[in-house]
């Protein structure tokens, strides 16, 4: 795989071992992105989750969450993308980067076969709820548990070392390397992980703008893709029905009001409710109230 660049992006990745980081000094180092740790396995949530993604937001890097995997079985990795993605509810930011599946090893002595069975699962859920292409994190000699058919998703790579990864089957190339555990810069308490971005800024920038939505020639369903949406809601607000209504939620009741799609938001766990919102975060209720 090639080596790093002198005018690549530079981030980090964190969790709630970083503790409470001063974003503003981070992004004025000069790190442009950040991975955040935002669950684990089937109920896991990493507690500094929610206010990591919205202060790294609030001072300018580019932000995407990861899941670390524990599944041992097909099943239980779509659980734990439903997981995954039930969590990136909670938070009121938009993410940059795409999710990441963290799969880095093998507790359960489980065959090849099983490893790419499990991560194909995951994989094809998330981006079937997101509608957006995962990035796979991995360690350089783990990489070669994975298919070649999972070279269609970029990889973020682990190694630990001033020579570049090697290749593996799926990829001859990284999208992000991961290339120090010891890092130390202003903002952060200890050791913080390091990583590099395969080309400038600006390009990252394009990187986050093509994953945002599917693509045709996956074949997405946009109406698979609400009715997911919609149903993982459903589960997450009926879990709440007598909070006040959530921040995400409040653009699309103004929006709602305005065309008369609603005339109450007093009950938050209607499957209207929703609805309305996913309609309006994919743009076709402000189409047609423009409309009408």
């Amino acid at each position: 795989m090639q080596n790093r660049g002198n005018n690549h992006a530079q981030g980090i990745d964190v969790s709630h071992w970083q503790g409470t980081i001063d974003w503003d000094k981070v992004y004025s180092s000069g790190k442009s992105f950040v991975f955040m740790k935002a669950s684990q396995g089937t109920s896991r949530v990493d507690p500094n989750f929610k206010i990591n993604a919205s202060r790294a937001k609030a001072a300018g890097l580019l932000i995407g969450p990861y899941h670390f995997l524990d599944a041992i079985t097909p099943g239980a990795a779509r659980q734990e993308a439903q997981h995954f993605y039930e969590t990136l509810l909670t938070a009121d930011v938009e993410f940059d980067l795409p999710p990441v599946m963290d799969y880095e090893s093998n507790p359960g002595r489980l065959s090849k076969q099983s490893i790419n069975e499990i991560a194909k699962s995951f994989l094809a859920e998330i981006e079937r709820l997101t509608g957006r292409t995962p990035i796979i994190y991995t360690g350089n000699s783990f990489a070669q548990q994975f298919d070649a058919e999972l070279g269609r998703y970029p990889l973020w790579v682990a190694r630990y070392s001033n020579q570049a990864p090697y290749d593996v089957p799926g990829w001859n190339t990284w999208s992000f390397w991961q290339y120090s555990d010891t890092g130390s810069i202003p903002g952060i308490t200890g050791n913080v992980d390091l990583n590099e971005f395969s080309g400038t800024v600006k390009e990252l920038q394009r990187f986050c703008q093509l994953h945002t939505e599917p693509s045709e020639s996956k074949g997405t369903d946009s109406n698979s893709l609400l009715e997911s949406r919609i149903s993982a809601l459903e589960r997450r607000l009926n879990m709440s029905g007598t909070e006040p209504l959530p921040k995400w939620a409040e653009p699309a009741v103004i929006a709602g009001k305005q065309s008369g799609a609603i005339t109450t938001s007093a009950d938050k766990g209607v499957p209207e409710l929703v609805a309305l919102q996913m309609l309006y975060n994919l743009g076709l209720l402000e189409s047609k109230t423009q409309k009408s």
